[in-house]
């Protein structure tokens, strides 16, 4: 049955609001686990598994969603996927213990994990492919600004409420969407279907689940675990590469494979994916790194530091819809070449960061930020999807959806190891300047000693509160030098995407597009 000719901001509307509430779930429970852990009577290992067994499940299922809308129907598979999510929702707010929690975060995860490619699938094709560009910039707020809103809608429920509210609130989201869904979204003509006898591909499934699922406890659990001295992670890792070297060699020879790769022939597709990797791999790096800096290191409450991390909200808001009218009359590959480049300069900005910036600067850091981050993820959307057949759409848009969250995955990982590393670097640097016979060190100390002993009287044990004050000074400066240099090597990864921009295809500007419409 071809799809009715439905007022294209409706669809928008419509598909905008599942897509919102998965990727707020991704992050809405981070500052809630303290709570939970309280509450079920888990231990602080043990309750991450409420973060980890969401996002492990929703690796698996966002590459398969393509081969779940063929083999359903892509209306009815999104209606499944948002009625499983709510139920699970709900199911997670009234869990009595660790084990059902992390049970119905799988079955959320398995939910969700539909609905940001099909969400994006949908929309692409209910604007011409001129405007695909101003489709993107509306669904980049969610995809943007979902990692931002998560944390503080999950903080401010957590602590008004409880932390049950951060499941219980996606109820009547889920029953506006599936209402809304049922009225405005319909399966288009071309869109290819599930034949009877057709066999399915079930060794790719296996290879899918265990290497992607593999892949993602390794990533969220290594630095935990200490990476590679943990058997735990040493087994899965070799799991995964052995699962996603076998998946691809396996899918390129199936006639109705799982994850279709062939879509990687497109250059641009191909192109565009790895921009759009490395800049989620800087992007949500950058999101962690920010606050943690201004808590660690600057004392400032977990509030206020969402504060300077949510300063740029209502501009991207502006900003994304802006970033899509553009393309309709400027090459997107300028936007993304001109979005890196701030992007980029933003995370150098921050990697000057000192121990003394106010709070002007770290909001001003943030805002550079928001200025690129709207024309990368516009841009890089459309120059990907600009040459997808419209009935590949689906599979394209789960791969591109995989690699984003990958990306963000990766970086993730990375900040929190790299931090580490040159945390312990600077630190053996900087004590071989703690030294009898270094004035720059015995200077301070004995002011820090006459200091104490003015405001405290005389005491011999005053030198040795001193010297732990100055390490702890030491300390605190290693810190801030590790946070620079994470910030600057995103920077440079970041600028290096510039020229991979223009191997990608000129795509459609304005009315001159050639591409059918969908």
């Amino acid at each position: 049955m071809d799809r009715p000719e439905t007022n294209k901001w409706f669809i928008t509307l419509t598909v905008m609001l599942p897509t919102l509430i998965e990727i707020l779930d991704t992050s809405v429970a981070n500052v809630a686990l303290p709570y939970i852990q309280g509450s079920l009577s888990a231990g602080q290992d043990e309750v991450t598994w409420v973060l980890t067994s969401y996002l492990v499940s929703n690796a698996i299922v966002i590459p398969m969603s393509g081969w779940l809308a063929r083999r359903f129907g892509r209306k009815r598979y999104l209606l499944i996927s948002i009625v499983i999510f709510t139920i699970s929702s709900v199911l997670c707010g009234s869990a009595t213990s660790l084990a059902e929690i992390v049970v119905f975060r799988i079955v959320q995860g398995i939910g969700g994990g539909g609905l940001q490619p099909m969400s994006q699938a949908i929309l692409l094709e209910s604007f011409p492919a001129e405007q695909r560009g101003m489709a993107m910039g509306i669904f980049g707020m969610g995809a943007v600004l979902g990692p931002i809103l998560g944390p503080l809608l999950g903080g401010y429920l957590t602590d008004n409420y409880s932390w049950r509210w951060i499941f219980y609130i996606n109820l009547p989201v889920g029953i506006i969407a599936l209402s809304m869904i049922s009225v405005f979204v319909f399966d288009p003509v071309y869109q290819e279907r599930w034949t009877q006898g057709e066999r399915i591909d079930y060794a790719g499934i296996a290879l899918l689940s265990l290497g992607l699922g593999s892949l993602q406890v390794v990533l969220d659990k290594g630095q935990r675990e200490d990476w590679f001295e943990s058997n735990l992670i040493v087994v899965l890792a070799i799991i995964s590469v052995v699962c996603l070297i076998g998946l691809i060699f396996w899918e390129l020879r199936q006639e109705r494979p799982v994850l279709d790769l062939t879509i990687f022939n497109d250059r641009s597709f191909a192109a565009a994916n790895v921009v759009m990797f490395l800049t989620f791999f800087a992007f949500l790096g950058s999101i962690v790194l920010l606050p943690l800096y201004l808590q660690t290191l600057m004392g400032y409450t977990a509030f206020l530091a969402g504060q300077v991390l949510g300063a740029g909200g209502i501009f991207l808001l502006i900003m994304l819809p802006l970033a899509g009218k553009m393309t309709e009359r400027i090459d997107a590959r300028l936007l993304l070449a001109g979005g890196l480049m701030v992007t980029s300069y933003s995370l150098y900005y921050m990697s000057k960061f000192n121990g003394q910036i106010d709070l002007y600067t770290a909001i001003m850091g943030r805002f550079i930020q928001t200025l690129g981050m709207p024309l990368i993820f516009v841009a890089v959307t459309f120059t990907a999807m600009a040459y997808v057949p419209r009935d590949q759409m689906n599979n394209a848009s789960a791969i591109f959806n995989l690699l984003r969250n990958l990306g963000g995955s990766f970086g993730v990982a990375f900040v929190s190891t790299m931090l580490q590393w040159r945390a312990q670097f600077h630190q053996s640097r900087l004590v071989e300047n703690l030294s009898a016979f270094n004035p720059s060190f015995t200077f301070p100390l004995e002011q820090m000693k006459s200091f104490l002993d003015q405001h405290m009287g005389a005491f011999a044990g005053h030198a040795k509160l001193a010297e732990q004050a100055i390490y702890v000074e030491m300390q605190r400066q290693a810190s801030l030098l590790a946070f620079n240099d994470v910030f600057f090597l995103e920077a440079v990864i970041i600028l290096a995407l510039v020229g991979i921009v223009w191997i990608i295809r000129k795509p459609p500007i304005g009315m001159k597009s050639s591409l059918p419409s969908h």
